[in-house]
């Protein structure tokens, strides 16, 4: 079965207006519809550092308990989660790969390493 869906887990998290911590969520495929027409939004015109916060807010279907997920949530997400986000949005919607070449820094021996949760 073709895989749409990655489920994730924030470094940090995102802490909404109550406190609460959110850290495990979801990440569909990017359509070409994601990538083209947040394009036309002026917040990205004026601004185009910010086609990551739409692009991600279109592709993030869940965070924690919070089913809908829009530009404001990730605004919110700390810099740490935001490049992990970034990464995961690269791996999946790039060959499909989660796993990442590593190096252990004292044997030097090289491994591969899941960015998906459990893996």
């Amino acid at each position: 079965m073709f895989q749409t869906e990655y489920e994730f887990t924030l470094p940090k998290g995102y802490v909404d207006e109550e406190g609460q911590l959110h850290k495990d969520g979801i990440m569909r495929l990017a359509t070409a519809a994601d990538e083209i027409l947040p394009l036309k939004d002026p917040r990205v015109q004026s601004n185009p550092a910010y086609l990551t916060v739409i692009i991600l807010s279109r592709v993030v279907t869940r965070l924690g308990s919070l089913q809908s997920i829009n530009p404001r949530i990730v605004e919110g997400l700390f810099a740490s989660d935001i490049a992990y986000l970034q990464e995961l949005y690269r791996k999946i919607n790039g060959d499909g790969s989660t796993n990442i070449r590593a190096v252990c820094p004292k044997c030097s021996n090289e491994f591969e390493v899941s960015l998906a949760p459990g893996g």
